[in-house]
């Protein structure tokens, strides 16, 4: 008996308060890639590896408490079909995820590129080494049949390196 009403109590409860969620509430709908991919672990100013040159921020983080967390490339598709390419730092915060840092890798927007997929290099979770290693899938003339490869890579020390892969 106890136990039905309980139920009883939780249905009340979903049916009061209903929970309408709407697809764009949680994607845009010019998203059309995202992965979340490699790691990163610093003690300073976690946007410097996106750019080096930034001046840290004026609330660094205390001694010895180092963020941490993992990257994401984003494809935004712009109004003519193109694709530009977004990096973003995401640390691990106990409140939850927190986005760091942004920047446009402007080399995918310079060549008006039409993704067609972007993968991490591997989908097992967390890699040992810092980083990230992805592929990102491209044509620069929508009608061509044959698939560009190129990667994006982020070395332990930060540093970024876009090429396209060769076979």
């Amino acid at each position: 008996m106890m136990r039905i009403y309980g139920i009883a109590l939780i249905a009340a409860a979903a049916a009061a308060c209903p929970m309408t969620v709407q697809a764009e509430d949680v994607l845009p709908a010019n998203i059309t890639f995202v992965t979340s991919s490699g790691f990163w672990e610093d003690s300073g100013d976690p946007s410097a590896v996106l750019d080096p040159q930034a001046k840290p921020a004026t609330a660094a983080t205390p001694e010895g408490t180092g963020q941490k967390g993992y990257y994401k490339l984003i494809a935004l598709r712009q109004p003519d079909g193109t694709a530009h390419i977004v990096l973003q730092q995401i640390a691990l915060d106990p409140a939850g995820p927190k986005i760091v840092s942004s920047a446009e890798l402007d080399e995918f927007s310079k060549m008006k590129a039409f993704v067609t997929d972007i993968r991490p290099e591997s989908s097992d979770g967390v890699t040992q080494q810092p980083g990230l290693f992805a592929t990102v899938y491209l044509r620069t003339d929508p009608a061509a049949t044959d698939i560009e490869t190129w990667t994006v890579l982020i070395d332990e020390l930060g540093d970024i390196r876009i090429e396209r892969e060769s076979n």
